[in-house]
């Protein structure tokens, strides 16, 4: 059976794409911080449930080993663990930088850099949560936006370094998503992205040919103006 190591996995998009992932039958491991959230998610879904912090290099090691030695091998690797705090760079504390770059960008690496292995072997998929604020300017989420731009080229380089061995990366890019880190933004949820449209791109991927791969995916809002929501 075909696995997936889904981290963020516990809510909003993550679990979204985790809950695609076992309707396409996947093996599912679903890692996030808190352990009551994760192992709800998992019971749900019928998968492993891995309590860690991606903050942590030793726990980015873990989850991988622990799926491979549960699974077997790895199939497809989904990188959703984030988070963002709003304001302005001259605002910014130290412990919110690296909060931020520590989770969105070391700790997906680290996660990414464990996974390639073996989804060279399997010839897998990595997919990438970015940001459609990795696109544009977001004075608001400057931080959050930097490393959302980092994952944005960190994907493309995947590709290129990784193309002869059948291995496949895409960066997802979408507005404000139906998710408790997009409640700041006042919309109402019916009006957002929903989670469940961040899973649909990742089953069409997963339906290319081999020879076929989307490296990156902007979702928009209707009715933004072009704008990071």
């Amino acid at each position: 059976m075909a696995s997936a190591l889904v981290t963020g996995g516990s809510s909003g998009i993550g679990l979204a794409i985790a809950r695609m992932l076992g309707e396409e039958r996947f093996g599912l491991t679903l890692a996030s911080r808190t352990a009551e959230k994760v192992e709800a998610a998992a019971g749900e879904l019928g998968a492993h449930a891995i309590a860690a912090d991606m903050s942590k290099p030793e726990d980015c090691e873990r989850v991988v080993a622990e799926h491979v030695a549960r699974h077997g091998g790895l199939d497809v690797l989904v990188n959703s663990a984030g988070v963002g705090i709003a304001g302005r760079v001259e605002d910014a504390q130290l412990k919110h930088i690296d909060r931020q770059l520590n989770i969105n960008l070391r700790g997906l690496v680290l996660v990414t850099q464990a996974a390639i292995p073996h989804l060279r072997a399997s010839r897998g998929w990595i997919v990438n949560l970015a940001s459609i604020a990795g696109t544009v300017a977001v004075p608001i989420l400057p931080i959050y936006a930097a490393s959302k731009a980092a994952v944005i080229s960190l994907t493309h380089s995947l590709n290129a370094d990784l193309d002869g061995d059948g291995v496949r990366s895409i960066a997802i890019c979408p507005g404000f998503v139906d998710t408790p880190m997009a409640e700041f933004s006042g919309l109402p949820g019916e009006q957002m992205i929903q989670p469940e449209d961040c899973a649909e791109v990742v089953r069409m991927c997963l339906r290319l040919s081999p020879n076929a791969r989307v490296p990156q995916v902007v979702i928009q809002r209707v009715g933004a103006s072009g704008g990071p929501g």
